[in-house]
């Protein structure tokens, strides 16, 4: 193996594609491989793909062309879900030498034979049925917390989705060694843990290389709010359907989860529900909102939202705006439909126009903005817990509270990754919140 040889990372989409390369540069760096910055010249270069949007494969390209800016001799690796998905059509960008797709991208440095230059990429790809193993991964040094990859993979068939397709099946790390895995993060003095993976209430599935189910999602939070030295966990994404009130009330007592959900809707019409082939309805939605806000009063909750979807008229458009805009929410995550090779919803009838699309995204960030400032407006005078990022921003250092409020205050460099009690007072220009320190209170 070539070694003293320099590597960099780009990671593209998901909070579990960062937790993926954060493992992939860890075995480089045990295999004598220095890693560095993506903007520094490096002799290797792996690009982690997303394939959620059709930007995330525009940016692809650009990607390549700045890497090869740095080096034009690099040795460029695309992997990931659109590497999984097209690997001809990344392998064909000019500059690319290696294209792994979704079981390859683990063992990617027993790919690295030499590092010359290909005149076409080599393309090493399973069939996505062969994606039926779990690899474990977690994203740590990049920044205050760390992602915990739990679950990878999904058996749903919603119509506008490919990640089935790039990922596989449903699967999940062992119970076992997601704690082992909690406990080295803790180690490191890491303070935050975000769970993600594909779809992580689905938990407990294929945990032992089959369809057995020993554990649940619930069983998993039980367990890590036992780990010691982990001061906070939050849950990342997780669908309405298989977010049990047993959790939600689990959350509401627990030690170390946080009062923040992120929970998709992707749509608040029940005919476009149906359409996507999600798996409920919005009457469940809001059941799922209200029973948060019963037991969490103070409790951020995040939605993931679709327009433009095949069919979406303008009435039912409203619908969804109107539903949302009514609901006690914090805050929204919009994605402008964009057609997908090899989904259903390709060949669906009622074609939204991309000028329709933009607009109705518009609005809907529009709402966002509106609902963040209600939520943040809400928890003025509270009495919170921040923890610190690492980035020095213009003078200022940000931080987020438990339940997702994002504050700032001039850059102390001591103030880096620690938890501290505070006030909220009030909410500055740029939308971020002052706060006063909660003096006598222990610093983390």
């Amino acid at each position: 193996m070539i070694t003293d040889k320099k590597v960099a990372f780009y990671t593209l989409g998901c909070k579990l594609n960062f937790s993926e390369t954060s493992t992939i540069a860890r075995n480089f760096v045990n295999e004598g491989f220095k890693r560095v910055d993506f903007e520094e010249k490096a002799d290797i270069y792996v690009i982690n793909t997303c394939s959620v949007t059709d930007n995330a494969d525009k940016r692809f390209k650009s990607i390549v062309k700045n890497a090869l800016k740095k080096n034009d001799d690099a040795f460029l690796i695309a992997i990931g879900c659109y590497a999984q998905l097209k690997p001809e059509e990344l392998a064909s960008v000019d500059g690319v030498d290696l294209v792994l797709g979704a079981t390859e991208k683990f063992n990617v440095t027993s790919y690295i034979n030499d590092l010359s230059k290909n005149e076409l990429g080599e393309i090493h790809s399973c069939e996505i049925s062969d994606a039926d193993f779990y690899v474990g991964s977690y994203s740590i040094g990049d920044r205050t917390r760390a992602f915990l990859k739990v679950q990878d993979g999904c058996d749903y068939k919603c119509t506008y989705c490919t990640i089935p397709l790039a990922r596989g099946i449903s699967r999940s790390d062992t119970l076992e060694n997601v704690l082992v895995n909690a406990k080295e993060i803790a180690s490191k003095g890491i303070k935050e843990i975000v769970l993600t993976g594909v779809n992580i209430g689905d938990y407990g599935k294929g945990e032992f290389g089959n369809k057995k189910h020993e554990h649940t999602f619930l069983d998993l939070v039980k367990k890590l709010d036992k780990v010691e030295n982990i001061h906070r966990l939050r849950i990342s994404s997780i669908e309405p359907n298989l977010l049990k009130d047993e959790t939600i009330d689990f959350v509401s007592t627990s030690n170390t989860f946080v009062p923040h959900f992120h929970i998709p809707l992707q749509s608040g019409s029940d005919e476009l529900l149906k359409k996507m082939k999600r798996r409920y309805l919005s009457n469940t939605y809001t059941n799922r909102v209200s029973r948060i806000k019963e037991t969490m009063p103070n409790a951020c909750i995040g939605v993931d939202v679709i327009v433009g979807f095949p069919g979406e008229t303008d009435a039912l458009f409203l619908e969804t705006y109107n539903y949302l805009n009514q609901l006690d929410i914090s805050y929204l995550h919009v994605f402008t439909y964009s057609e997908r090779p090899n989904t259903e919803a390709v060949n669906l009838d009622g074609v939204v126009p991309k000028k329709v699309r933009a607009k109705r995204s518009k609005m809907l960030r529009g709402l966002s903005a509106k609902k963040r400032r209600s939520f943040y407006e809400d928890q003025l005078g509270n009495n919170l817990t921040v923890l610190f990022e690492n980035e020095n921003k213009e003078g200022y250092i940000h931080g987020f509270t438990e339940n997702y409020v994002k504050v700032k205050t001039p850059w102390h460099p001591e103030l880096v990754n620690t938890l501290h009690k505070i006030t909220l007072t009030k909410i500055d220009d740029d939308g971020l919140v002052r706060f006063n320190f909660i003096k006598d209170a222990v610093t983390i």
